[in-house]
């Protein structure tokens, strides 16, 4: 395993946990009032993860069901990083 790769690997684990936190502010913020502390969380990991999902987004547009709409861009960059993860890993 190299160096890089290694390093690469763990980018991409610190961007994963990234997303999983910004899926759960983004439920939590759905479900409940949430309070400030929250709401400052949201706007960081935004800030980190929306300049990769934005223009996944341009491509990918929401589905909505209902007046459910599901972001498929978030899907596919969460399942194209853990790819990648996997990928830098075995390098």
């Amino acid at each position: 395993m190299s160096l890089i790769g290694t390093l690469l690997g763990y980018a991409l684990t610190a961007f994963i946990v990234l997303l999983i936190v910004r899926l759960v502010l983004d439920w939590a913020r759905v479900l409940t009032n949430s309070p400030p502390w929250m709401g400052r969380a949201r706007a960081f990991t935004h800030a980190w993860t929306e300049p990769v999902i934005a223009p996944a987004r341009r491509v990918l547009r929401p589905v909505r069901a209902g007046g459910l709409s599901i972001d498929l861009a978030f899907t596919a960059v969460f399942i194209l990083a853990l790819i990648l993860r996997s990928i830098a890993f075995g390098l």
